[in-house]
Formats: C-alpha cells, sequence, structure tokens
C-alpha cells in the first residue's frame, strides 16, 4: 500500500494538486470514470477552501482496505447544513458540493471552531 498523502495547497497549486490526487488515487486502484468523478470530487472540494475557507486548504488521501478516502481541511466557518442539491440551471455558480458528493461514494462534512473538514470515500473495485 502506497504511503499517504499530504499536502498544503493555495490557489496557484490547485492545478498540481488535481495532477498528485490522479497519479495517487490510480495508484490506489481507481480506474476509468470511477477515478475521473473522484478527482474532479477532490478538486471541487479544494476550489471551496481556497474560496471560503481562508485562502488555503490541507489534503489527506489514504487508502484503507477497499476504500480509497481524501479529507481536506481549511479554516473556515463551513456553512453547509442539509442535503447538498444541484443549483437551478440558471445560477452560474454553487454545484461545487453537489459534483463532490455525486464524484464520490461518501461525502461528510465537519464543521467546527477549529475550521471545516470534508472527507470523501471511494469504493475501488477490480480493474
Amino acid at each position: 500500500m502506497a504511503e499517504p498523502l499530504r499536502t498544503d495547497f493555495t490557489l496557484s497549486g490547485l492545478p498540481a494538486l488535481r495532477r498528485v490526487v490522479h497519479r495517487h488515487a490510480a495508484r490506489a486502484g481507481l480506474h476509468g470514470v470511477v477515478l475521473y468523478r473522484f478527482v474532479v470530487a477532490v478538486h471541487e472540494v479544494a476550489v471551496n477552501a481556497v474560496r471560503h475557507g481562508g485562502g488555503s486548504g490541507r489534503l489527506e488521501l489514504w487508502r484503507s482496505g477497499s476504500a480509497l478516502y481524501c479529507r481536506i481541511t481549511d479554516d473556515g466557518a463551513g456553512g453547509l447544513s442539509g442535503e447538498i442539491h444541484c443549483p437551478p440551471p440558471d445560477v452560474a455558480s454553487g454545484r461545487g458540493m453537489w459534483l463532490a458528493r455525486n464524484g464520490s461514494d461518501s461525502l461528510l462534512v465537519h464543521s467546527g471552531g477549529s475550521g471545516t473538514s470534508v472527507t470523501l470515500l471511494a469504493h475501488l473495485t477490480p480493474a
């Protein structure tokens, strides 16, 4: 099993972060459309961390058994409550968490006094 990935990021580092997440997730066993959707999900949460969480974030990516986990933490207060819905087509933004929820098998948000963390899970399946 590969070493967990732990890295801090800012806006300028998002393209590189997406590439490294893709590489690590592929090595962990994600492939095809599941890999693509998971990378998009992680990217959307990372973008939200930069936009709404103080301009930076921390990513942790690890495999445990037959699942791949990614936790992104930031200094933001959160604000997400209840079910995640896609905004109407005439709204220009606000789809990030909806894409993240639909690109992963599970999404857990925790907001508290020390910031917000979002943990994504993708089940690994044989190629």
